[in-house]
Protein backbone atom coordinates (compact mmCIF):
# COMPACT_ATOMS: atom_id res chain seq x y z
CA UNK A 1 0.00 0.00 0.00
CA UNK A 2 1.34 3.40 -0.98
CA UNK A 3 1.33 6.11 1.66
CA UNK A 4 2.54 9.69 1.50
CA UNK A 5 3.04 11.88 4.55
CA UNK A 6 3.84 15.57 4.21
CA UNK A 7 5.55 17.69 6.83
CA UNK A 8 7.08 21.12 7.24
CA UNK A 9 4.11 23.42 6.70
CA UNK A 10 3.92 26.43 8.98
CA UNK A 11 3.39 30.18 9.17
CA UNK A 12 6.13 32.32 7.60
CA UNK A 13 6.67 35.93 6.61
CA UNK A 14 6.70 37.09 3.00
CA UNK A 15 10.16 36.77 1.50
CA UNK A 16 11.19 33.86 3.71
CA UNK A 17 12.00 30.32 2.66
CA UNK A 18 10.44 27.02 3.68
CA UNK A 19 11.16 23.38 2.96
CA UNK A 20 8.44 20.75 2.81
CA UNK A 21 9.11 17.03 2.92
CA UNK A 22 7.09 14.04 1.77
CA UNK A 23 7.87 10.60 3.18
CA UNK A 24 6.81 7.84 0.82
CA UNK A 25 6.23 4.18 1.62
CA UNK A 26 5.15 1.41 -0.72
CA UNK A 27 6.63 3.00 -3.84
CA UNK A 28 9.96 4.33 -4.99
CA UNK A 29 10.36 8.09 -5.46
CA UNK A 30 12.91 7.36 -8.16
CA UNK A 31 10.90 4.90 -10.22
CA UNK A 32 7.70 6.97 -10.37
CA UNK A 33 6.62 10.49 -11.23
CA UNK A 34 6.35 12.60 -8.10
CA UNK A 35 4.94 16.06 -7.53
CA UNK A 36 3.73 18.78 -5.25
CA UNK A 37 0.34 20.40 -5.70
CA UNK A 38 -1.43 23.09 -3.72
CA UNK A 39 -4.96 24.22 -3.11
CA UNK A 40 -5.93 27.64 -1.79
CA UNK A 41 -9.39 28.31 -0.33
CA UNK A 42 -11.97 28.60 -3.09
CA UNK A 43 -9.53 27.55 -5.78
CA UNK A 44 -8.77 24.37 -7.68
CA UNK A 45 -5.81 22.22 -6.83
CA UNK A 46 -2.87 23.18 -9.04
CA UNK A 47 0.53 21.79 -9.88
CA UNK A 48 3.40 23.43 -8.04
CA UNK A 49 6.25 21.35 -9.41
CA UNK A 50 6.65 17.76 -10.49
CA UNK A 51 9.54 15.50 -11.34
CA UNK A 52 9.43 12.56 -13.71
CA UNK A 53 11.04 9.22 -13.02
CA UNK A 54 13.74 10.33 -15.48
CA UNK A 55 14.42 13.39 -13.35
CA UNK A 56 12.84 16.07 -15.53
CA UNK A 57 11.10 18.82 -13.56
CA UNK A 58 7.83 20.45 -14.57
CA UNK A 59 6.89 23.75 -12.95
CA UNK A 60 3.54 25.35 -12.38
CA UNK A 61 3.08 28.78 -13.93
CA UNK A 62 3.16 30.70 -10.68
CA UNK A 63 6.30 29.35 -9.05
CA UNK A 64 8.97 28.88 -11.72
CA UNK A 65 12.33 30.07 -10.44
CA UNK A 66 11.28 30.22 -6.79
CA UNK A 67 10.48 26.60 -5.97
CA UNK A 68 12.51 23.47 -6.59
CA UNK A 69 11.81 19.78 -6.12
CA UNK A 70 14.30 17.12 -5.10
CA UNK A 71 14.33 13.43 -4.31
CA UNK A 72 16.30 11.46 -1.75
CA UNK A 73 16.52 7.86 -2.87
CA UNK A 74 18.07 6.61 0.36
CA UNK A 75 15.29 8.09 2.51
CA UNK A 76 12.60 7.67 -0.17
CA UNK A 77 11.46 11.24 0.31
CA UNK A 78 10.59 14.15 -1.92
CA UNK A 79 11.26 17.72 -0.85
CA UNK A 80 9.90 21.06 -1.98
CA UNK A 81 12.20 24.04 -1.40
CA UNK A 82 10.25 27.28 -1.49
CA UNK A 83 12.07 30.61 -1.66
CA UNK A 84 10.87 34.21 -1.77
CA UNK A 85 7.46 33.20 -0.49
CA UNK A 86 4.51 35.45 -1.21
CA UNK A 87 1.12 35.74 0.51
CA UNK A 88 -0.46 34.21 -2.61
CA UNK A 89 1.53 31.05 -1.93
CA UNK A 90 -0.71 30.41 1.06
CA UNK A 91 -2.39 27.04 0.54
CA UNK A 92 -2.51 23.42 1.59
CA UNK A 93 0.35 21.63 -0.12
CA UNK A 94 -0.11 18.04 -1.21
CA UNK A 95 2.42 15.41 -2.21
CA UNK A 96 1.48 13.25 -5.19
CA UNK A 97 2.82 10.00 -6.56
CA UNK A 98 1.88 8.57 -9.96
CA UNK A 99 2.71 4.93 -9.42
CA UNK A 100 3.14 2.52 -12.29
CA UNK A 101 1.93 -1.03 -11.68
CA UNK A 102 2.03 -4.07 -13.92
CA UNK A 103 -1.02 -6.31 -13.65
CA UNK A 104 -1.89 -9.18 -16.01
CA UNK A 105 0.54 -7.94 -18.68
CA UNK A 106 -1.08 -4.50 -18.56
CA UNK A 107 0.42 -1.25 -17.30
CA UNK A 108 -1.63 0.94 -14.99
CA UNK A 109 -0.91 4.31 -13.38
CA UNK A 110 -2.40 5.11 -10.01
CA UNK A 111 -2.55 8.51 -8.29
CA UNK A 112 -1.76 8.65 -4.59
CA UNK A 113 -2.05 11.71 -2.36
CA UNK A 114 -0.94 12.73 1.07
CA UNK A 115 -3.27 14.52 3.47
CA UNK A 116 -1.57 17.86 2.94
CA UNK A 117 0.32 20.39 5.01
CA UNK A 118 -0.73 24.00 5.54
CA UNK A 119 1.58 26.80 4.45
CA UNK A 120 0.58 30.32 5.42
CA UNK A 121 2.55 33.34 4.24
CA UNK A 122 1.84 36.61 6.00
CA UNK A 123 2.55 40.00 4.45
Amino acid sequence: QVQLVESGGTLVQAGESLRLSCAVSGASVIDNDMGWYRQAPGKQRELVVGISSAGSPKYGDSVSGRFTISRDNAKNTVALQMNSLKPEDTAVYYCNAKVIKYENLMVYQYDYWGEGTQVTVSS
